[in-house]
């Protein structure tokens, strides 16, 4: 009896975790979509714009501290997912250019922190790609880290749910056109990384991903 309660404990933890960064998912894929795409040989993985808020904002919070956290998230999205698309080069039909590179490219450009300032069409040409992958990244924190940190302790280590956010992902060719969007709503927690966020996410977009042979 105590080994089935446990393996329904287990079962029904496993569920929940996998529940908090589930959400609502969106598609959007332009009629030129496959015939622009078929073109492309590399293609250019760019910084997300992140943002970072509170329900309730925490003590001593600083502005610039948060700032320099957004950036700083900004750019692990970015790398991880050219990581999971590199791990799976296999699968698609296009290379992806080296961050290091897109981002020493864009410092060079004067578009780095100034991604908004500039079209998309402008940013491919800056960094000699067929085409640009990006996106956002906004998250609303409801809980703090202390607090979260104690519920998975009480919960067995799976964590309580900190925040809710959004995850866009965006695929625009070299002339600045939008091809491809892929849109979710999930929950997060202190458990998921930049590397799970994107993980999943990949995961639930891999049957309609462009550049998927």
């Amino acid at each position: 009896m105590k080994k089935i309660l446990l393996m329904l404990f287990i079962s029904g933890s496993c569920l929940v975790a996998s529940a908090q960064i589930e959400g609502s998912k969106q598609i959007f894929e332009s009629p030129q979509l496959k015939a622009e795409t078929a073109k492309h040989k590399v293609i250019a993985i760019l910084p997300f714009n992140t943002k970072i808020t509170y329900k309730k904002q925490p003590k001593n919070f600083s502005q610039e501290a948060n700032r320099e956290q957004e950036k700083t998230m900004s750019k692990s999205i970015q790398s991880s997912l050219f990581t999971f698309l590199l791990r799976k080069a296999s699968n698609y039909s296009v290379t992806f250019q080296d961050v290091e590179k897109t981002n020493i490219l864009l410092k060079k450009a004067g578009m780095l922190d100034k991604m908004d300032e500039f079209t998309k069409d402008e940013v491919a040409k800056a960094l000699g790609v067929d085409a640009v992958l990006g996106g956002d990244f906004i998250t609303e924190q409801t809980k703090s880290e202390a607090g979260a940190i104690a519920s998975a302790v009480l919960f067995g280590g799976f964590g309580g749910k900190t925040g809710t956010g959004t995850l866009t992902l965006t695929l625009n060719d070299g002339n600045g056109d939008l091809l491809w969007r892929f849109f979710k709503t999930m929950n997060d927690n202190i458990t998921t990384s930049t590397d799970d966020l994107v993980e999943h996410m990949m995961r639930k977009v891999s049957r309609n991903f462009p550049y998927a042979k």
